[in-house]
């Protein structure tokens, strides 16, 4: 007597949001989807911290959330024009390398999207894992390519550029830079053989928490704020990476800096 199991219902929270983005299946496998989506996601995401920084001008009680640098008495015009050309360093390096790159890959991966989204546990868990994975590659790339000095001038220095960090900053980096954050992100998803919805929350919160670290605030609600034990380092601890080079190398955890000695608590001082 043959028996076969029944198939495991959808999920209920994350099949509705998977069918209205499956609606959209040509703009998902577009070549061009990787390097816009960072693009514009990153520019997104670093509005609202943006507009901490200036609203801190206008009510300085705001300053208070302030890690370092950045004087709130320096004329708005000027941080708009240091805000600007960071901005379009940023949409260079995509037009001009990124996007011809990323596209190429997407094309050879030729993402496939299956009909069901992953249940929520194993959405939970993709995530995760890619964070976890993605932390611990750049970790080493990062440690690399400031101990290499031709590859610190090549790659690195750029990014480097900017001792006080703001939101806009997460991304100015070399083309190279970009490129090879980008190709850890997509290898890491793609060697845990992620379901693409768990892909784009891994992205998306990658940048996000990206941004964050660079905003220079300390704010109550930072995502950093939200694990125990220090787990995560979030903006205070990677502006003490900008202030000081040889410490706290990893993006987001803090445990490889813990065990390789590298970790570093103090930061500037606050205004």
């Amino acid at each position: 007597m043959n028996s076969t199991c029944p198939a495991a219902p959808p999920d209920l929270l994350l099949q509705p949001l998977w069918e209205s983005i499956l609606r959209r299946e040509r703009l998902l496998q577009s070549p061009l989807l990787p390097a816009s989506f960072g693009f514009l996601a990153h520019l997104a995401l670093s509005v609202p911290f943006l507009l901490v920084d200036v609203l801190g001008r206008r009510w300085p009680q705001m300053n208070c959330y302030r890690i370092a640098g950045g004087d709130p008495q320096v004329p708005v015009g000027d941080t708009l024009q240091l805000w600007g050309r960071c901005l379009l360093r940023i949409a260079c390096c995509h037009l001009t390398v990124i996007a011809p790159v990323t596209a190429l890959l997407q094309c050879v991966r030729s993402p496939s999207l299956p009909p069901e989204a992953p249940r929520c546990a194993r959405a939970l868990a993709e995530v995760a894992l890619c964070l976890l994975l993605f932390d611990s590659v750049y970790f080493a790339w990062h440690v690399v390519i400031h101990r290499v000095p031709w590859l610190y001038q090549r790659v690195h220095s750029t990014h480097h550029q900017n001792r006080d960090t703001f939101a806009l900053a997460a991304q100015d980096s070399s083309p190279w830079e970009l490129l090879s954050l980008q190709t850890i992100a997509l290898t890491c998803a793609a060697l845990l053989d992620c379901h693409p919805l768990s892909e784009m929350a891994f992205h998306m919160i990658n940048i996000w928490m990206s941004v964050e670290d660079h905003c220079g605030h300390d704010l109550p609600w930072a995502t950093h704020r939200l694990l125990p034990f220090h787990l995560l380092g979030g903006s205070p601890f990677h502006q003490t990476h900008h202030h000081h080079f040889r410490y706290n190398y990893a993006p987001y955890f803090t445990h490889w800096d813990r065990l390789c000695g590298t970790y570093r608590a103090d930061t500037a001082e606050k205004p």
